[in-house]
């Protein structure tokens, strides 16, 4: 199952240096996204992508947060890649599909779960550092709850 494709932008941005939509055209190419420039321009738009300065000075793309109230945008991330969840002493190993674990371990960064120390993405894996095995667990429950309420909700 192939990642939403403004997802996948999310992801791009997040992973590489990108400068320009034709660039990002072209990450989105080797990714098996057919896209025109103007498809990539309007998701950008959508996205509400900004160019922000890198370490280098060079301005890159990068998403931003506007003020809105997120949340939902990650659940929806988490939705669509999620696989699985198994504890393993203090560390939390979450498999996604694959080329989701980055896009989905920053949603989860963005959702500010208490307990967890940081995290690591692969290409459909994610390992979350917690603070504890006693929060490993708390924090594998409040995960399972977000995934409830979304279902409920939708």
């Amino acid at each position: 199952m192939k990642p939403d494709r403004k997802t996948k932008i999310l992801e791009l941005i997040g992973k590489y240096n990108i400068s320009n939509q034709e660039e990002l055209r072209g990450y989105l190419l080797k990714e098996g996204y057919d896209v025109t420039q103007g498809t990539v321009s309007k998701d950008m738009r959508t996205l509400m992508l900004t160019k922000v300065q890198g370490t280098d000075g060079k301005l890159y793309y990068k998403a931003v947060s506007t003020g809105v109230d997120m949340t939902r945008k990650y659940l929806n991330i988490l939705r669509d890649g999620f696989i699985s969840m198994t504890p393993a002493m203090n560390i939390l190993v979450i498999k996604t599909v694959s080329g989701m674990a980055m896009a989905c371990a920053a949603a989860i960064e963005e959702l500010n779960i208490m307990g967890i120390a940081g995290c690591i993405a692969g290409d459909d894996t994610i390992f979350l550092a917690i603070r504890s095995e006693e929060e490993c667990l708390a924090v594998m429950q409040e995960l399972s709850r977000l995934f409830e309420d979304d279902k409920s909700e939708g």
